[in-house]
């Protein structure tokens, strides 16, 4: 059963409080990044009040979401609980703010508590992506990641913590006469989980399926050493679930859960494809793979990129190129630290 969708507007960044099906209404609110507009949060109906589907970022214009609750008859106060989908600051942080003034309770998948924790360290520790853009021959980029994340860290005034309640898989939160089934979808983060709400026919799916981006992989503190296989994993495993509506994180909502996850897997059967060209043609590392393949919609050079953007880049490729280790199609050494690929 899919539900019927209520009209969305062409703008999805727009300010407001959208219906999207019976008992779910969605507010974005802006973000302070570049590249990403507005993050969603679905705000679901119950009768001890509404439940949020993650949460924005702490200080982000919050007053858009407490507008966004009011045009519904809704204060902060009154929400139950806030479901996050992962641990990034997008999502979580403004759970923890709004948690600190409510006592709201926030819940979070199982598999976020290495980044939780590992982000609790910050300033004192160093990303984790530093030391993988080394071993994927990007000892220029890392030292850059470095000062960058250091710099972050020391400037973050987000609140952070553990949540109060941790999610496991196939776990059923019920809100109101509804069960939100949570499914562990790790990936873009080891902890990702997705809700899934089969009696309407919709899927919460934070940054999972996202309608016209495809999400980063493993870009945490605490990566999981095979963030593009879990991914990959994951997103078969809900593609076998019947299909219902996808409602992102990022993006508008769309009609089928099943018609993204099909274009996301082609477009990684695509990089794989890519990937192993570039070591047949000669290359060796993740970071000179990257630099013979095209980046964005516009086609740029991985020199072009951002500094952090030309990361994801080089860390999305060490992915690529560790599955088609695994799939026996190349073979994998470590020389002085930098992990050398040739075909098997």
């Amino acid at each position: 059963m899919t539900a019927e969708l209520a009209e969305q507007p062409e703008d999805w960044t727009e300010p407001g409080a959208y219906p999207v099906v019976a008992g779910v209404h969605r507010v974005p609110l802006p973000l302070p990044l570049t590249g990403l507009r507005a993050v969603n949060v679905y705000v679901v109906d119950g009768p001890e009040g509404p439940t949020l589907v993650d949460s924005g970022w702490a200080g982000a214009d919050a007053g858009l979401l407490t507008e966004g609750l009011r045009r519904l008859g809704h204060d902060l106060s009154d929400v139950a609980r806030i479901a996050v989908t992962h641990s990034h600051h997008d999502h979580y942080t403004q759970a923890l703010a709004i948690r600190a003034t409510h006592g709201t309770p926030v819940l979070l998948g199982r598999g976020e508590r290495h980044s939780v924790a590992a982000m609790a360290r910050r300033p004192d520790s160093e990303a984790a992506q530093a030391g993988l853009l080394v071993r994927a021959g990007a000892p220029e980029l890392a030292a850059e990641m470095a000062l960058r994340s250091k710099a972050e860290a020391l400037a973050d005034d987000a609140p952070w913590g553990e949540p109060d309640i941790w999610l496991d898989d196939g776990q059923a939160l019920p809100v109101g006469g509804r069960a939100l089934e949570v499914r562990a979808t790790p990936g873009h983060t080891r902890g990702h989980i997705v809700l899934r709400d089969s009696g309407i026919g919709a899927l919460f799916a934070g940054d999972h399926v996202l309608p016209h981006i495809t999400p980063s992989i493993g870009y945490e503190w605490a990566p999981e050493p095979a963030p593009l296989q879990s991914y990959l994993d994951s997103l078969r495993l809900v593609r076998d679930l019947p299909d219902t509506l996808l409602l992102p994180a990022h993006g508008p909502v769309t009609r089928s859960v099943h018609t993204r996850i099909d274009e996301l897997l082609d477009h990684h059967e695509e990089r794989l494809a890519a990937a192993l060209a570039q070591v047949r043609s000669g290359a060796e590392t993740a970071c000179a793979v990257a630099a013979g393949l095209p980046w964005t919609r516009r086609r740029k050079r991985l020199e072009d990129l951002e500094t952090e953007h030309a990361a994801l880049a080089v860390l999305e490729i060490a992915a690529h190129l560790d599955v088609l280790v695994a799939a026996e199609q190349l073979v994998c050494a470590e020389v002085d630290g930098v992990r050398r690929y040739a075909v098997a």
